[in-house]
Formats: structure tokens, sequence, C-alpha cells
């Protein structure tokens, strides 16, 4: 990695290497949360979400357990955006429908039916900016975003068409006006506010990634990986007990490894 001054870049290869190491300057502070879950999430503010089922678990940064929801009617939570903590969306695609939650994990607003919007084959959910979301309509090969009161602001058209590819994607977000949607037989393709096509990330083969400034966090096999897309530098470490890992993420200078029964969030 060229030595470049960029701050969460380097600082990644400092908390991973501090977590290797037998020896450090001072000891890193560790969260536990003793639970079972099938996916996690972390807001902007650092809370902790876990998701089994149809229930979503909501943890402090401290990791104490604050709040749970769930909904029989919908049954299994297919996906959860908490980027923002004051309006986490649950995505439920058996039934095409989003629910938005508040910070205290009660229903804020009426639930959205996409079916009923005309969108029954929609693939990938996420918030967006100003209260809108986002979804990726496969039978049309099409990003939308919608405000909040469910009415189209922006679309892409077909992407098939547009770039000129077979896109299979799994997993996007939105992050300081763009939208990042994740292909893993191409990589990242990146979108405006407005739906426009503005680039094309090469990382392959991702199940999912992190946003912060120009920097894209990713797992990596047995490493966890940042990559700047200004510069188009990539630097990756080890992680510890790679093998028992299940989910990883890393957001303003945390490191948060999920295991078969426990999460563990680790910060200088």
């Amino acid at each position: 990695m060229k030595k470049v001054g960029r701050t969460q870049h380097i600082f990644l290869f400092l908390l991973v290497g501090m977590m290797t190491s037998f020896i450090s300057d001072a000891p890193l502070k560790r969260v536990v949360i003793k639970a079972n879950f099938d996916q996690f999430a972390i807001d902007n503010i650092g809370n902790i979400y876990t998701l089994l089922d149809e229930e979503i678990v909501k943890y402090l940064p401290n990791g104490r357990l604050f709040a749970r929801y769930s909904n029989l009617k919908l049954g299994k939570i297919s996906g959860v955006d908490a980027t923002n903590p004051l309006k986490v969306l649950l995505y439920y695609k058996d039934f095409q429908q989003l629910v938005f939650l508040d910070n205290q994990l009660s229903v804020n607003s009426n639930e959205v039916s996409l079916e009923n919007l005309g969108y029954e084959q929609t693939e990938l959910v996420c918030a967006g900016a100003n209260n809108s979301f986002w979804i990726y309509d496969r039978k049309n090969n099409e990003l939308l975003r919608f405000n909040e009161n469910s009415k189209i602001v922006s679309s892409t058209g077909n992407l098939k068409q547009i770039l000129k590819a077979e896109l299979d994607p799994n997993f996007m977000r939105e992050y300081n006006g763009f939208l990042y949607l994740n292909c893993p037989e191409q990589g990242i393709y990146v979108f405006d506010f407005y739906g426009a096509f503005s680039k094309l990330i090469p990382l392959k083969g991702l199940r999912g990634f992190r946003v912060d400034e120009e920097i894209v966090y990713f797992r990596r096999d047995s490493s966890l990986c940042s990559y700047n897309f200004k510069f188009m530098e990539e630097a990756c470490k080890p992680l510890p007990d790679h093998q028992l890992l299940k989910g990883v993420n890393y957001f303003k200078e945390a490191l948060y490894l999920a295991y078969k029964d426990s999460l563990v969030a680790i910060t200088p």
C-alpha cells in the first residue's frame, strides 16, 4: 500500500494487525453479544441489529439488548438496511413488503406493498436519503428510487441494455448520494441520485460490502480488505479465526466479527 495518509485505509491494517499480535500498546475494547442470528447490520451510530427468521433485535453499542420486533403475519425477514437508525428498513421478499421501524423498533409508517406498486419481482431493496428507498426490479432489469410517499423519483431504465451486460446483483446500498449495486460477475456498479450510471468498481465475487468515504470494505476469503476507488488501491489483512467466521463488517474504526452463536465488536 502506498504511503498516502488515507486514515481509514491505514486503520484497517492497524486494527487487524493488533488483533493478530500478542503485543499492543493499549488493549482493544471488546463487546461480545451472545445470540443466534442469520444476518447482522450496523447503523451509522454504532447500534447493532441481529436477524433470525421473523425477528430483529437491536443492541446498543455497549452490547446491551435494547428492543425486539417481529411480524408473524409477514414471516421471515429477508433483509435489513439499518443505515438510518431513525428509519430501519425491513424487507420481506416472500410477500414483497417493506416495513419501516423507528429507533425504538416500533413501526413508524405504513407498510409498503411493492406488488401493489406494480413490482412483484423485486430482487433487492435498500434505504435512500430523505426517507426514500431503492428497489432492483428483476423483471425490467431496472433500479428505481421512491420517495417517502412511494412515488418514483428516479430510475435507470433497463440496465441490461444500458450496460451491455447480464446482471445478477446480490446486494446494494446507497451512500453519500450514490447507489452501489453489487454484481459478482462484473463488480460494483455506481449510480448517482438520479439513476445515471457513474462508474464500475472492479471488485468481483463479493457477497456484500460497506462504503465509507472513497473506500469499500469487504471480506475476501480469509482476509478483510479495503479498496480505495479514488486511487485504485487495495489492501488486505488476515482475519483471526477466519474458519469460524460467518460474517464480518468494518465501520468507523470498529471491526464486527460474527460467529455461530455470538457477535464480537472490537474497537481501539
